[in-house]
């Protein structure tokens, strides 16, 4: 049995519920995080030493870094049809995987804790205006691309990179600002709705 630790509300434990529903993976999750039990304990720190869910127990074998993680997944259970064996579409696939982990992610973080978190760390204005024009630049990015494949972001078919893109896409329209009008991306993510885990792990109320 697959063991997920980590608290439902978070955007990368998110990421590996909603694979685990594309694969029809059957787990079990444990609370872990902010409000639950504590990853800051020597428990927790013997499986992830950076003290940060989610964390994966696929029997003896744990696992930590969420995009690791859901390429794991999609590698142990069947799940060529969202990550090809193909060395070349499994490349653009990683490409916009790690594209999202990194650049887009690192993009919105201060002002997604300063508008949304009302984190008291994350409120200088000036701060905030950059974290969102880099934001908006990122996702003029991927607006780009998907306005290219006019279907999902590394291709004709919803694939394991479209997972943490859609989240990081209903992390944007949550956020309270005035978003320019990207029309890809609006449409992307009513295509995304037709995926299995879209309702439960992405559009669910938590951004």
């Amino acid at each position: 049995m697959l063991t997920v630790l980590g608290k439902a509300s978070s955007i990368n434990v998110r990421k590996v519920l909603w694979t685990c529903a594309e694969l029809h993976i059957s787990f079990e999750r444990e609370d872990w995080g902010t409000g639950f039990r504590q990853t800051d304990t020597p428990e927790f720190l013997s499986l992830n030493p950076n003290g940060l869910v989610p964390v994966i127990k696929d029997d003896d074998f744990v696992l930590w870094e969420s995009n690791s993680i859901i390429r794991y997944l999609a590698s142990r259970y069947a799940g060529e049809a969202l990550y090809p064996a193909d060395p070349i579409k499994r490349a653009r696939i990683d490409q916009w995987l790690d594209w999202q982990a990194s650049d887009l992610n690192r993009s919105w973080s201060y002002a997604f804790l300063g508008l949304v978190r009302k984190s008291a760390a994350h409120q200088v204005p000036g701060e905030i205006s950059a974290s969102l024009a880099g934001w908006t630049r990122h996702m003029g990015i991927l607006e780009g691309q998907l306005d290219a494949t006019r279907a999902f972001v590394a291709g004709e078919h919803f694939s394991l990179a479209d997972i943490p893109i859609g989240l990081s896409v209903n992390r944007w329209f949550s956020t309270p600002f005035e978003h320019p009008r990207f029309a890809a991306v609006s449409s992307y993510f009513d295509r995304l709705a037709d995926s299995t885990g879209f309702a439960a792990y992405c559009k669910n109320g938590t951004p």
